[in-house]
Formats: C-alpha cells, sequence, structure tokens
C-alpha cells in the first residue's frame, strides 16, 4: 500500500508541473508566440481562438502519452488532468511540447536505465527482455530506482521464470511422475499430467473439479498423477496434504480430495478426523498416521520435487513435461490432450 501511495503522489506531481508551466505560459501570453500578440491573442474571433478544449487537450494528453508511454502512470494522469485545464493552456503545452519531453525522459531515465541493463543481460530478442520493456511502462521511476538497487535478484528471478517455460527435460519428467503418488490411469498411457496441488489454494479447488472431468472423458488413455505443494501461508494446508495421503493408503485418495476442496475452509484437525469418519475409514489408523506425522516427509518430499522443475505457486500442472497455462480451463486443457493424443478421436463424457 505504501508503495502504491507513492507512485500515486509521484504520478500527480509530474502531471502538477505540467499543468503549472502551461499555466505559466499562458499568463505570459507564449502560447501563442511567432503568431499573434498582445490583444491580438485576446481579441482573436471565435473561429480562430480555439479548436475546442476537447479537441486541443486531448491532443496534448495524446502526444504526451505518445512521449511517455501509453501504460504509463504519467500517461493516465494527465488524460484525467486534461478535463480540468483550459483550451489556452493545452495550447501552451503544445507549444512547448518539447519541455514536457524533456521533463519527461527526465523522470523516466531510472526505467530506461533498467530496462536496457536487463536487455543486455537477457537478450535483446528474449522473452524475458519483452517482458521487461512491457513491464517498466508500467513503473514509476521510484519504483525503477528499487529494483535497480536489487538488480541481481531481479535478474535471477528473471531468468528462473523464463526456464520454467521451458518443456522439462525427460529426466525431470521422469522424476516427477514416477515413484509413489496418488494417481489414476494407466503408467503407459500416452499423456501423463502431473498435478502440484494445495487444498488450501481455491484455485486448486477448480484444477479439482478439471481433474474429475478429466478422469471421465479421458478413462484410460490419460494417466494424472497428483502431487503435493503446500503454501507456507496456508496454514492448515500442510496437514490436509498428510490426511489425504493417510486416505490413500487406505484406499480413498480422490474422495478425500474431493471433501477437502468442498470444505477448504474447515482444515483444522477435527474435520480432517470428520471427513475420514465419513468414507469410513479406519480411523485407528487414520489417527495414528496423522498424530505420528506418518506422511509429513512424504509431503515435503513432493514439495522438492516441485521446487526442482521451479514451480512456485499452486495450482501447477505439467502435460508430458510441458507447463500448463490455466490448468482450471477444462476445455484448455482437454484440448492440449487431444493433441497430444495425436489422434483427434472423439472421447466420450464431460465435456
Amino acid at each position: 500500500m505504501n508503495h502504491c501511495k507513492s507512485s500515486a503522489v509521484f504520478g500527480w506531481t509530474f502531471v502538477g508541473q505540467l499543468l503549472f508551466c502551461a499555466a505559466l505560459s499562458v499568463a505570459l501570453g507564449c502560447q501563442n508566440a511567432g503568431k499573434k500578440k498582445g490583444t491580438e491573442a485576446a481579441s482573436a474571433d471565435k473561429s480562430e481562438a480555439g479548436a475546442t478544449k476537447k479537441d486541443t487537450c486531448t491532443e496534448y494528453a495524446e502526444k504526451v502519452c505518445k512521449a511517455a508511454g501509453e501504460q504509463t502512470p504519467t500517461c493516465k494522469q494527465m488524460k484525467g488532468a486534461v478535463e480540468f485545464m483550459p483550451p489556452a493552456a493545452c495550447q501552451a503545452g503544445l507549444a512547448d511540447l518539447d519541455f514536457t519531453k524533456k521533463k519527461i525522459a527526465d523522470t523516466r531515465k531510472k526505467c530506461t536505465e533498467l530496462m536496457d541493463k536487463l536487455c543486455a543481460d537477457l537478450g535483446s530478442k528474449s522473452e524475458g527482455c519483452e517482458m521487461v520493456r512491457k513491464q517498466t511502462a508500467r513503473f514509476t521511476p521510484q519504483r525503477c530506482e528499487s529494483l535497480m538497487k536489487n538488480y541481481d535478484k531481479v535478474l535471477a528471478q528473471i531468468k528462473r521464470q523464463e526456464e520454467a517455460k521451458k518443456p522439462l527435460t525427460p529426466e525431470k519428467q521422469a522424476m516427477i511422475s514416477k515413484g509413489p503418488a496418488p494417481s489414476f490411469g494407466p503408467e503407459g498411457a500416452k499423456v501423463t499430467l502431473v498435478e502440484f496441488s494445495d487444498f488450501q489454494c481455491p484455485y486448486c479447488s477448480r484444477a479439482g473439479k478439471a481433474s474429475k472431468q478429466i478422469k471421465e472423458k479421458y478413462e484410460d488413455r490419460v494417466r494424472f498423477v497428483f502431487r503435493q505443494f503446500p503454501l507456507s501461508f496456508h496454514k492448515q494446508a500442510h496437514l490436509a496434504a498428510q490426511a489425504s495421503l493417510a486416505a490413500d493408503a487406505q484406499g480413498k485418495f480422490w474422495p478425500y480430495h474431493d471433501l477437502l476442496f468442498e470444505n477448504q475452509r474447515k482444515l483444522d484437525r477435527p474435520s480432517l478426523d470428520k471427513y475420514a469418519k465419513q468414507l469410513g475409514l479406519n480411523m485407528a489408523k487414520f489417527k495414528k498416521a496423522l498424530d505420528d506425522k506418518t506422511y509429513a516427509k512424504v509431503v515435503d518430499t513432493d514439495m522438492e520435487l516441485g521446487k526442482e522443475v521451479a514451480v512456485s505457486g499452486t495450482p501447477t500442472w505439467f502435460l508430458n513435461g510441458k507447463r500448463v497455462t490455466n490448468p482450471t480451463d477444462f476445455a484448455g486443457v482437454s484440448k492440449m490432450i487431444d493433441e497430444a493424443l495425436g489422434s483427434g478421436e472423439s472421447a466420450k463424457g464431460v465435456e
């Protein structure tokens, strides 16, 4: 909040400077320099006295935005500010646009420096550079200066993001898809989906519905592997993950999985026991597994696997090693599966 507040203050301060300069120019009679003098400007007829406020001020705002960038705070502030400017002030701004451009260049210097430096290190034609160019256009100079002070960390983070977009190597694909984990579908399926999920994450509950639709539609043509990735700020997620594995040990992972996502706001220990009882699990075994933290290390191992493949949030899905952009979109995932199956074969089930 503090950062946003300071950004907004800066934006209005800069626009305020432009308004002040334009108003001062009007007061000095400079807006028509070289065209009219003194009383000639005051007595100009209506057709010459201006283009309308809308035309003159809109043009001024457009030229400021062209110089600053359409997505910059300066552009957005200017578009609002010209609504309150008299046409003469806007005309003055247009007459001395070079002053405005220089002021913009001066204030954007830190952002330009940051962008140029990052693109030099990432490669001018890289996706990372393209992303940097788009994002820095939205930043205030204060934010760019802050990022520059932490340049090494910023660069490393962007490189990690770029690396995460690449398909996994066959070795990493095998690493996350093999071994003990709740799953459905045969190991030899042409398509393997691996999910990293958090039972307290609302988006994961939507992905959970998508995985259910996948099971119904594709049956034995797709293998689906579920990995645990409870985020640290979801305080009940780790225990819920352990409970799901205790349910898996009794052959009830998927029904328990569904109950957890249906009751995300009630994942305390008594509730976890209640869901186990509801499914008819052996309660002595279930409670002992949670009391002894039998599956805590298994959850932690899944998390380490996730970090190995650059999982930083949930839900994260991989389809044959390729990261799925939106795991909550069943239609989109289904299209990817059909393409991977390479058949376009009609599939029964949920659409």
